[in-house]
């Protein structure tokens, strides 16, 4: 697998910081994830269990190794720093300064380790006004100005269904650690990686901007081309309440649904852009689509050369035959289900082991080695 040799040491909890090295590990690298002695990661305790281990926390931390470590205590911080020596990345989410006044900070794993790749992901990044201030993602949505181009049918900020600044730090952290890792096989030295949850979503959001950066003002969600402004890009209710989306403008698209319906007329309005405009299109639209069942639309649509998706339920989304098809869909030996790796390679695909660890239950070996060695 690509990052077979990669050893990783993960001090990260909750979701960025481990969705990261959750790629790393199903790829191949050998992930040590260091976990505080009582409860360990707090994703150990989150959500419903179909095991030993809650699914949020088996999700996001198979196939890697537990070790517990308190870091408060010389002893063994100083047998961590002794395993960091042989580390290619080290991951952590604490608030800025925590793990210096811990003694495993960047400067202290460099003197030891000038090769290590160590990244930092935090709510609002290391420097800056607000850098030791606490929050989570929604908080990075808001302050981003993501939640208010979110809007509910009530028009008010809704609640997002993903973590999506969580997801992106992840993203982004693993898109800097292999890039840090490729420039290092050039220069022998490793790098800091300073990932902050509020420039990810901001950097996310580009394709939104035109309103704020060529007029100043803030995008009216309801007349833009991806948040409700245009017939084509917008969900759609049918006869037994459930619910399909048109998700494709192209010119093709509009032509090909709306020729079908008998309304080529209705095209013009939709190929001018999205805006108020484009309201007869949607009501005609929703009330077309309120004549027949989802299945009913499924099928019709299905025939057509038109961008469409079915609103499914999450049980209904993990029965879907293209995941099966892909890959994406796996059981292990208790018959769990797991999502598995989205990056597919033609040449060393990802073998994901599906376990998560124990809590501590590679501490002896992995710390006791190093005590061994060292003396200690």
């Amino acid at each position: 697998m690509k990052l077979e040799g990669i050893r990783v040491v993960d001090l990260s909890v909750f979701l960025p910081g481990p969705y990261l090295t959750l790629a790393m590990a199903d790829h191949g690298a050998e992930v040590i994830k260091v976990e505080a002695p009582g409860e360990g990661d707090p994703g150990r305790h989150i959500g419903l269990s179909d095991g030993p281990e809650t699914v949020f926390f088996r999700n996001l931390n198979r196939g890697k190794k537990s070790i517990v470590v308190d870091l408060k205590d010389a002893a063994q911080r100083e047998r961590l720093l002794k395993l960091c020596e042989s580390a290619d990345v080290f991951v952590e989410s604490f608030r800025p300064g925590v793990v210096d006044r811990l003694g495993v900070g960047y400067e202290a794993l460099r003197a030891r380790n000038p090769r290590i790749v160590y990244c930092s992901i935090s709510a609002f990044g290391q420097q800056g006004p607000f850098s030791g201030r606490p929050a989570h993602d929604i908080a990075l949505e808001a302050e981003s100005g993501l939640l208010t181009a979110s809007l509910g049918g009530d028009g008010k900020p809704a609640m997002p269904a993903i973590p999506v600044a969580d997801v992106l730090a992840g993203l982004q952290g693993l898109s800097a650690v292999l890039m840090a890792l490729q420039r290092r096989n050039q220069t022998g030295k490793g790098d800091y990686v300073d990932i902050s949850m509020h420039d990810v979503t901001i950097g996310a959001m580009l394709n939104i901007l035109g309103p704020t950066f060529a007029e100043n003002r803030h995008p009216i969600p309801t007349h833009e081309r991806t948040t409700g402004g245009a017939a084509f890009y917008r969900p759609y209710e049918t006869r037994d309440g459930r619910f399909l989306v048109l998700a494709g403008q192209e010119p093709k698209f509009i032509h090909n649904l709306l020729g079908a319906l008998g309304r080529p007329d209705l095209a013009e309005p939709c190929l001018r852009g999205p805006g108020p405009h484009q309201q007869p299109v949607m009501h005609f639209l929703a009330e077309v689509f309120r004549t027949r069942t989802l299945a009913e639309w499924d099928a019709y649509l299905g025939k057509l050369d038109v961008c469409y998706g079915r609103v499914n339920t999450l049980p209904e989304a993990f029965a879907h035959e293209n995941l099966y098809a892909r890959g994406m869909v796996l059981r292990d030996d208790e018959g769990r289900t797991h999502v598995g790796p989205p990056i597919h390679f033609r040449e060393e695909p990802a073998s994901p082991s599906l376990r998560p660890p124990r809590l501590g239950e590679h501490t002896e070996a992995l710390l006791g080695a190093q005590k061994t060695a060292s003396g200690d």
